[in-house]
């Protein structure tokens, strides 16, 4: 059974960070892009970052590029989000995703909620 548990969420101010994670289990971790994806209240999904199975190659929403880095521990099936510098419009439910291709997110946890306060 696939499983994408995510954590780490909370309550930040700007100026402040936080570390998401997202523990995978169920299927061949190492082997996979992986991506975060959050959804801020009333609107739509986001993409937010892909990073590739090694952890070697990484993608960022212009809106997130440079405050934020993915980065993922295949040792231990878990990958990360750091929001090095939040801002309120990051507030959101963030997920983690992955498909079997690129560009396909077949795959979704709960979802996290990261709050940031101004």
């Amino acid at each position: 059974q696939v499983q994408l548990v995510e954590s780490g969420g909370g309550l930040v101010q700007p100026g402040g960070s936080l570390r998401l994670s997202c523990a995978a289990s169920g299927f061949t971790f190492s082997g996979y892009w992986m991506n975060w994806v959050r959804q801020a209240p009333g609107k739509g999904l986001e993409w937010v970052s892909t990073i590739n199975s090694g952890g070697g190659v990484t993608y960022y929403a212009d809106s997130v590029k440079g405050r934020f880095t993915i980065s993922r521990d295949n040792a231990k099936n878990t990958l990360y989000l750091i929001i090095h510098d939040p801002k309120p419009e990051d507030t959101a439910v963030y997920y983690c995703s992955y498909g079997s291709s690129l560009r396909e997110f077949d795959y979704w946890g709960q979802g996290t909620q990261v709050t940031v306060s101004s």
